[in-house]
């Protein structure tokens, strides 16, 4: 599941129906859950006697906090998807026709984007937040300080400026 959250770029989950355990886990290292309001989530593991062994307690808690990530691992109910989109865990919540299209419409607005600037977005969430502010904060710096050595930013304000859309290269 690392590999999937350390992708460069973003990987978008769409979740039709259930995801449960190891289902919910693969979801949880993408960038983004987008699901309809047909969708079911948990991780009832410790229905079978298990725990949730692919990350799933620990990104659970990073993304909903300990009293949530409890109540969800803890418990092993089934939740709706409804419910996991109040809670913050789902990005967008659709019905089930409108799913495809919509997780298309975010993965083509996501590819207009500067691949490189995804890629340090991405590092500076994904690793920031296990540091403290500060350290946080100098991360963010340091990668903000990068993209000014990349033809991208140059493109990008280029393009700002002549009021069209830029063309980005991922250099």
């Amino acid at each position: 599941m690392q590999k999937f959250e350390d992708l460069p770029f973003p990987v978008i989950a769409a979740v039709n129906g259930f995801a449960l355990g190891g289902g919910l886990e693969l979801a949880l290292a993408c960038d983004f859950m987008v699901a309809s309001n047909k969708a079911k989530w948990g991780l009832p593991e410790v229905t079978l006697g298990l725990i949730p062994g692919y990350g799933g307690t620990q990104r659970l808690t990073r993304n909903l906090g300990r009293a949530l990530a409890r109540r969800v691992a803890l418990a092993g109910e089934i939740f709706t998807a409804q419910q996991g989109y109040e809670w913050g865990l789902i990005a967008q919540l659709t019905e089930p026709a409108d799913l495809m299209p919509t997780a298309r419409k975010l993965a083509a607005t996501l590819a207009t984007r500067a691949p490189l600037a995804l890629a340090w977005v991405k590092q500076a969430i994904n690793h920031g937040g296990d540091l403290t502010l500060g350290e946080g904060l100098n991360l963010e710096a340091d990668l903000f300080g990068r993209t000014f050595e990349t033809a991208d930013r140059t493109e990008g304000v280029k393009a700002f400026v002549e009021k069209r859309a830029p063309q980005f290269r991922g250099k």
